[in-house]
């Protein structure tokens, strides 16, 4: 199992966000003169965000225990191991501006790789993103590997 996050209960989808979202994340369009009256959807990862709006999310900043990518350039979080391998995204339809999604996460498969080191333990963690009625917007699947060396190169 992943360490399990908070679900966030109510995530709700503006322009303005929208925006500041592109932007972070380079969209030359969402730069000099930007106007959020003509933005309609989300872009791809665009749910993500949804962790700025859960107060306890460890992937938001201003929590004494946050250590966005690391604590510092190799670090790994105290109790950690597990490394973020993957993540995908299937959209059921497209996020668009006054949605408000809320999230369901649950456990997803679990697999091993042996090799000559030792052993990778990979998990996902399936979270579910629905719109006010309860419909099925984005379902995002997040894989994480730990490394379990053998013993003579543990």
């Amino acid at each position: 199992m992943i360490g399990r996050e908070m679900a966030v209960e109510r995530f709700p989808v503006e322009a303005g966000h929208i925006l500041m979202f592109r932007r972070a994340v380079g969209y030359a369009d969402a730069e000099d003169g930007a106007d959020t009256a003509n933005i309609e959807f989300a872009p791809p990862t665009f749910v993500q965000a949804s962790a700025q709006f859960e107060p306890g999310h460890r992937l938001r900043p201003g929590r004494e225990t946050w250590f966005g990518s690391a604590g510092g350039p190799g670090e790994m979080p105290e109790g950690g191991g597990r490394l973020h391998a993957e993540q995908k995204y299937t959209y059921h339809r497209p996020v668009r501006v006054g949605d408000v999604l809320s999230t369901v996460e649950r456990d997803g498969e679990t697999w091993e790789k042996k090799g000559r080191s030792g052993t990778l333990k990979f998990a996902e963690m399936i979270t579910e993103y629905r719109d006010q009625s309860g419909e099925l917007v984005v379902t995002a699947t997040a894989v994480s590997v730990l490394r379990v060396p053998n013993e003579e190169n543990a």
